[in-house]
Parts: structure tokens; C-alpha cells; sequence
């Protein structure tokens, strides 16, 4: 399967949005948490770092709208449709990668994580597929934010013809997903330590997708699974805004 979303923006991205969000409202979701309240729509605890591999990015977002996060979105125009996306679901927007407005990005996302969620796809926006680039790691060692990462999978999908495989569920399937324990990164780590930490990290988020993926072949459900269904977060007390876009 090949898809090309080139210039998804404007009134077309948010067509396409409402599209998906019907097709993702056929599937059965279900999930094994590590710690219930890690759930970004529960709002307990501080803000995080969630890790979503990019081939699997469209059920989180269908499922959590408005929650309070920050996505971090290539600049190529690619992700048109994946800003979009985003902010049709209530998500603020940071565009950025290592190859285009890098720097800005990492300027954002610092000011953003101290008041609330960040999701970064650490594979995105070009690959390698499943590698877990530096940026997240060194973010959570700056700014002491734990790492969460969420590992998705259908029990029948089709798969784009892209660097990533991008997974497109098929309609009236079922979603799973494991939302992993914290994990904690030590502040202002050096680039050795900084990369040893990153392997771990990736070695534990490959351990869960593979649990997911060898779940969803199964096709039935497990003991500690409970269902999930698209759910919004209670409103936020007035003052706690998060931060505007800044400036590039």
C-alpha cells in the first residue's frame, strides 16, 4: 500500500482529519498499563516524555484529543498532515528535526515540557525505522522529565510503502497497546553516557512493541488488558496555560 499526503494543510488536512477519525472509530481499543496513572488523560504527576514509534502514531492521537501535549512535527512537508491532524485534535505543534530548524525545536520543546506532555516519534521524521534518535534522550537528562514509551499494534493492518512501514489499521479491528513504566534519565549526562542510556532505552521500547505485536497476532485479549475508548481530560484549573509558540 503507498499513500501520498503532500500539502495537507488548510481545509483539505482537516477533511482528511475528520476521514480518519471515523476510520479510526471502527477499531476495539485495549491496553496493559504499567501504572494507570501515567495515562496523559489522567493529568497525576508532572509532565512527561512520551516515545510513539511514527509508524504507529494514529491511534494515540485518536484516542487521547485535547490532552495536554506537545508533538514534536518534521518541517518537511511531508508532515503537513500530521500537524493537521494534530491540532484538529487539540495538540500544540513544534516543527522541527536534526536536518530543519533542529535547534528551535529543542528550544520549544524545553519551554513547553516544563508545563506540560511532550510526544516525540524518536524514529521520525526519516528513520533508521525503530532507532531511537539522541533528541529525546537528551531532553529528558536536561530538563529531568521521565521517559514513557508507547508501544501500539493491530491485529490486522495495511502497511505503507515508506521508510517506517507506517501501519494503516484496518477498519473494525483491534488496537492494542502497552503504556510502559517510567523511565528515568540522570540530569546533564555526558555524550557517552547520554548514548548508553539511549541504547537502553530503545532495547526496552523494541522489547515492548514486539510484545505488542506478538499480542495483537494472537488475536484475543490478555488478563490485565482493560478497554480504551477516545477520552478527553477534565478542564484545567484557569492560569495554567501552557506556554505560546515561540519565536524561531
Amino acid at each position: 500500500m503507498k499513500l501520498k499526503l503532500r500539502g495537507m494543510n488548510g481545509a483539505a488536512g482537516y477533511a482528511f482529519t475528520h476521514f480518519l477519525r471515523a476510520w479510526m472509530s471502527t477499531l476495539r481499543y485495549e491496553v496493559v498499563y504499567a501504572d494507570p496513572t501515567l495515562d496523559p488523560v489522567r493529568q497525576i504527576g508532572g509532565p512527561r516524555i512520551y516515545l510513539i514509534w511514527h509508524e504507529y502514531l494514529l491511534a494515540p492521537v485518536y484516542l487521547r484529543p485535547d490532552a495536554d501535549v506537545a508533538i514534536l512535527v518534521s518541517r518537511h512537508r511531508d508532515a503537513d498532515v500530521l500537524e493537521a491532524i494534530a491540532h484538529a485534535s487539540g495538540f500544540a505543534c513544534v516543527r522541527g528535526s536534526s536536518n530543519r530548524g533542529g535547534v528551535a525545536a529543542l528550544r520549544e520543546l524545553a519551554a513547553r515540557g516544563k508545563q506540560q506532555h511532550l510526544v516525540i516519534t524518536p524514529d521520525g521524521p526519516r528513520g533508521p525505522r525503530r532507532k531511537v534518535a539522541p533528541g529525546p534522550v537528551f531532553l529528558a537528562s536536561r530538563l529531568g522529565l521521565p521517559i514513557v514509551p508507547i508501544a501500539v499494534a493491530y491485529d490486522h493492518c495495511w502497511r505503507m510503502r515508506s521508510w517506517d512501514r507506517f501501519a494503516v489499521p484496518r477498519p473494525f479491528t483491534t488496537g492494542r497497546a502497552l503504556l510502559g513504566a517510567e523511565v528515568r534519565v540522570a540530569p546533564d549526562l555526558e555524550r557517552a553516557a547520554l548514548e548508553a542510556r539511549r541504547l537502553e532505552i530503545e532495547a526496552e521500547f523494541n522489547r515492548l512493541t514486539i510484545e505488542a505485536e506478538a499480542w495483537a497476532a494472537t488475536g484475543e485479549t490478555r488478563d490485565d488488558a482493560v478497554p480504551a475508548r477516545r477520552e478527553r481530560p477534565a478542564p484545567k484549573p484557569t492560569g495554567s496555560q501552557p506556554p505560546k509558540r515561540l519565536a524561531a
